[in-house]
């Protein structure tokens, strides 16, 4: 069977910084759902499009392609009295920036100062360029209600 639009597919993958660095040693599965529902990376997914069980993938993206510029103005110092009482380094909370005010970011306490915290709401990979490695382990053609419950999920537990 081929990857193609409405399979489960399962990979075991690794990912590499540009000198090599293992960045995902403790995560080596990932189960997305085949077919420009953006549950992987576009520029991977098109890369699994047609390959069959066993067959490796290697693609190396761009920040841009991947995880996004690295942007200074999601970096920013907040006074602890405006945080929660129990912060601490590695923390993540939920916020807004004025940049996308609609969108909800993800910030993580990444120093603990006298009376501030630094809060960067980049996401941990970003700026870099990666490269994703790996093997299909599994195919799974679903059908209709299949597809829609995996869907129906992913939004119920976005909101």
């Amino acid at each position: 069977m081929e990857i193609a639009k409405d399979t489960l597919v399962h990979i075991e993958y690794s990912l590499h910084d540009a000198d090599g660095v293992h960045l995902n040693p403790n995560e080596r599965e990932l189960i997305y759902l085949h077919g420009g529902y953006g549950h992987i990376f576009s520029e991977l997914e098109n890369a699994m499009d047609g390959k069959v069980l066993y067959d490796t993938f290697k693609i190396t993206l761009s920040p841009e392609k991947a995880f996004g510029e690295y942007k200074e103005e999601l970096l920013f110092e907040e006074q602890l009295s405006d945080l929660p009482e129990d912060v601490f380094v590695g923390m993540e909370l939920d916020g807004n920036n004025d940049e996308f005010p609609e969108e909800t970011i993800i910030y993580i306490i990444t120093n603990i100062h006298n009376d501030s915290a630094t809060l960067n709401g980049n996401h941990p990979l970003a700026g870099k360029t990666i490269t994703f490695e790996g093997l299909i382990t599994e195919i799974q053609e679903l059908n209709e209600d299949e597809v829609r419950a995996i869907l129906e999920h992913d939004a119920h537990h976005h909101d």
